[in-house]
């Protein structure tokens, strides 16, 4: 599903800004990215870093740090958490949020109060779907993946 060229996927979960999704995992986890929205208007991102793992992240503080050709700053964190780990991958070439923004995961954590709980303050399915959409409007965000 696209909106104004950015991907949708209503089986993840997603933040009240749809800067962040969350995907659960089998073992109690979450796996966190970025969305397409956060990827075109960060621009070419040249620079990841992900808390060590083991530091617990409270609701807003970042679970890592973006920098791009135009823009510096956190990754928005909704829901206590602890890090598990970090995408190797994309530390190593931080441009795979650009091209594959959904395959290319940031970092891996727990949440602390359990999956249901942190989930429980995101979006998904329509209503997801609904926002994400209104996003794009409103802010008049139209996407490109790929090399950069």
């Amino acid at each position: 599903m696209e909106f104004n060229g950015c991907e949708f996927r209503p089986e993840l979960y997603y933040d009240d800004e749809y800067q962040v999704w969350a995907r659960r995992e089998d073992d109690g986890t979450l796996t966190v990215g970025m969305t397409d929205i956060s990827q075109s208007i960060a621009g070419k991102i040249l620079h990841v870093r992900v808390r060590r793992p083991g530091t617990r992240r409270p609701v807003g503080k970042p679970v890592a740090t973006i920098e791009s050709g135009k823009w510096a700053g956190p990754v928005p964190n909704t829901f206590d958490c602890v890090i598990v780990e970090a995408n190797e991958e994309v530390l190593e070439d931080p441009n795979l949020l650009n091209i594959e923004p959904y395959e290319a995961w940031i970092a891996r954590v727990e949440p602390v109060d359990g999956v249901e709980q942190a989930l429980s303050v995101m979006k998904t399915g329509d209503a997801a779907a609904e926002g994400y959409a209104a996003r794009c409007i409103r802010d008049n965000i139209s996407c490109e993946r790929g090399m950069r």
